[in-house]
């Protein structure tokens, strides 16, 4: 089956189905396949001369106009929404029955209880917060980390003194779509300590959510946290 991928996530569990597309974005981290644009800019001429046999995509990180560029010129396409952990279950579900494949329900049991607040800088110049509706919002909350910014939608403008008058606990930086990284840490520490996380982790959804939980919940959870 000739598959495209427009989700890096997506990239990711497919090849661990054994379903490796023909095609991915440049934000796929995978430079042994071909690559058609990006998330938000994908070559639909070049995704067409495929002749892929699917194309999946995300309403959350795709763009509704390449969808329907792609859908007009008679593409078959297979759309995932993923916004919350729950989200998850059911949405990879669907994916494996039309790749013949086949997805592991999650174990992930209960939501541990609230242990401490966060601020998530996911972008500055301007600063952007994670918010909610959210995948990493949610996945937080399971492991027991109230979002400061969750009522201000799902992606948030804000500033560094905003950000430190709703009194995180801590600065929770991923390492993507921004990478933060120590260079930001007198900055960021303005607000509340940082602790930097594996952005992967907390934004791609799918097989990775398993082991994600595992990662992430090690490093809330350490001494110098």
């Amino acid at each position: 089956m000739r598959i495209v991928s427009l989700v890096p996530s997506v990239t990711e569990t497919l090849s661990i189905w054994g379903r490796t597309p023909v095609a991915c974005t440049r934000f796929c981290e995978r430079d042994d396949l071909e690559s058609v644009g990006g998330t938000k800019n994908p070559d639909v001429d070049r995704i067409v001369a495929l002749r892929p046999d699917l194309v999946v995509v995300d309403a959350e990180e795709n763009r509704r106009e390449d969808y329907e560029s792609l859908l007009d010129r008679g593409v078959s396409l297979h759309v995932l929404r993923v916004r919350d952990l729950a989200d998850v279950d059911s949405m990879m579900a669907t994916l494996a029955e039309r790749v013949d494949a086949r997805w592991r329900p999650l174990e992930i049991g209960g939501a541990m209880a609230r242990w401490c607040s966060a601020f998530v800088p996911i972008w500055r110049r301007p600063w952007m917060a994670l918010g909610e509706p959210t995948y990493g919002s949610s996945l937080l909350a399971h492991l027991g980390v109230a979002n400061v910014f969750s009522p201000d939608g799902p992606y948030p403008e804000t500033d560094l003194d905003l950000a430190r008058g709703r009194g995180p606990d801590v600065v929770l930086a991923p390492s993507e779509p921004y990478p933060f990284s120590e260079r930001q840490r007198v900055e960021l520490e303005t607000v509340a300590p940082m602790t930097l996380v594996d952005g992967q982790d907390l934004f791609w959804w799918g097989e990775r959510t398993r082991s994600a939980l595992i990662r992430l919940s090690e490093t809330l959870r350490a001494p110098s946290l």
